[in-house]
């Protein structure tokens, strides 16, 4: 197993690469009173930054998964996750990084795992379409809620249930149902002691966005074969990397200095584009951690601050035929975070064919591997010499170990920026108004007076819907 370290280069950010759209080292320097109060803010929140222990903590935990996953393994083909947000993204991420794509649609590439569905929306036709498919004798449901009330996940886990009572009876029925949630509060453990589910807890100070290294996301990684023991190791080598007192040999706390004062230069989207497939939903799981933790309206002293950097995802080579374009000559509004492989385990050489044409012949002899490698080069140079800044995250391999150190990394640059910008990175205020919405709409009992609000609102005129 390689255990070689992720490398952060952030030289393209520097005015040295990228001219006055970078950030200066005197920049750098001038928030040095900021940047010290950050990190003490980091050791003063502790109790809001427990996942930063789940590396360190979890050997019962990890042994309780792993027995539980040899007792259920033999007797299911599929395992459903029931969640939404941080419960789903960061699942589907590692299970991209570490497994084919085509995992589900092959038993060759599956050696005798399980499928892996998670139902993180509440489309009706794609819920349809999956219980349609599934055999639910030998399909194990994971329901994912830390406080029991998202609407999301238990109306599918209210389904489901009734699903399968009805066809295998109450008794058999708790067999294929394992919760995840809190130890003692919400819905969710109540439901789960009254009815014996097998239950795994989140700990208090574990949020969802950053929750992908206990139970929400270790329990469906080891039932794909992963090696969640050498998942958690990554994350505790990032850890003791990330605790360097010199910034910018802390790739955590550089990725966020960087970006916190590209944000003030005006930078307020930042772009994270891999270039390998496996690293594709790293940036959805990205994109939530980023927007969630940091878009925030007032900071921790109550004013009014509007603040945040908007995620947005690409994959190379791809996005370089549909975004780099507009990344290259549109707006100095972004600060670009890319994404290689150096090892990608499998490859394919190029036939030299077409010698007689200079455009073609040019690419026989080398591997897809080269060429993709050679494509995030070129985008970096390209980039760079538009005056974009950007960094790269090098991943020596994607495995266990590497995924383990990223996870932890963007965990840590999040913490770290929302300490920059004085916010609160661990709450999400903005997310509350359209569930109180939804519940009000629903008929919630608690929700009447945001009902009434709701109904007070201006009626929509006709003329306007087109």
């Amino acid at each position: 197993m390689n255990k070689a370290n992720i490398k952060l280069d952030f030289n393209n950010v520097l005015t040295d690469f990228v001219g006055i759209h970078g950030i200066s080292l005197d920049e750098i320097g001038e928030i040095g009173g900021k940047i010290d109060n950050a990190v003490r803010g980091m050791v003063e929140k502790a109790p809001q930054m427990a996942w930063r222990e789940l590396p360190f903590n979890q050997d019962a935990v990890v042994a309780e998964i792993l027995a539980y996953v040899a007792e259920k393994s033999p007797q299911i083909d599929s395992l459903v996750v029931l969640g939404i947000g941080g419960s789903a993204l960061g699942p589907i991420a590692l299970q991209q990084a570490i497994h084919s794509p085509f995992y589900n649609v092959s038993a060759d590439l599956r050696r005798g795992l399980p499928q892996l569905f998670v139902l993180d929306n509440i489309d009706p036709t794609t819920m349809s379409d999956l219980f349609g498919m599934l055999n639910l004798e030998k399909t194990l449901f994971s329901v994912v809620s830390k406080s029991g009330a998202t609407s999301e996940t238990m109306s599918q886990f209210m389904i489901v249930k009734d699903m399968l009572e009805a066809k295998l009876g109450k008794d058999a029925a708790k067999n294929h149902i394992v919760c995840t949630t809190d130890a003692q509060n919400g819905n969710l453990i109540k439901i789960a002691q009254t009815e014996g589910y097998k239950t795994f807890i989140i700990p208090s100070g574990v949020g969802g966005r950053f929750s992908q290294l206990c139970p929400v996301g270790l329990i469906p990684a080891a039932f794909c074969g992963m090696d969640i023991a050498l998942l958690l190791e990554g994350a505790a080598d990032m850890d003791a990397r990330c605790k360097n007192p010199d910034v910018l040999q802390n790739p955590a706390y550089a990725f966020a200095i960087l970006h916190y004062l590209a944000l003030k230069k005006g930078k307020n989207i930042s772009v994270m584009m891999p270039y390998a497939d496996s690293l594709k939903f790293m940036s959805d799981w990205y994109a939530q951690l980023w927007a969630e933790s940091l878009g925030k309206r007032h900071d921790n002293d109550g004013n009014e601050v509007f603040v945040g950097q908007t995620p947005v995802k690409a994959l190379g080579a791809t996005d370089q035929h549909s975004q780099v374009q507009l990344y290259a000559q549109g707006p100095f509004d972004k600060i670009f975070v890319l994404m290689g492989v150096e090892d990608f385990g499998n490859n394919i050489t190029i036939p030299k064919t077409y010698e007689d044409m200079p455009s073609l012949g040019f690419l026989g002899g080398h591997t897809m591997g080269k060429l993709l490698q050679t494509s995030q080069m070129a985008t970096e140079y390209a980039l760079s010499q538009a005056g974009r800044p950007n960094m790269t995250i090098t991943m020596p391999v994607v495995n266990e170990y590497t995924m383990g150190q990223l996870f932890c990394m963007l965990e840590l640059a999040t913490a770290f920026a929302g300490e920059l910008l004085n916010i609160d990175a661990f709450d999400q205020p903005g997310v509350e108004e359209g569930k109180n919405a939804l519940y009000a709409y629903f008929g919630r009992p608690g929700y009447e007076e945001k009902k009434a609000e709701m109904a007070a609102q201006p009626t929509k005129n006709p003329k306007y819907i087109v």
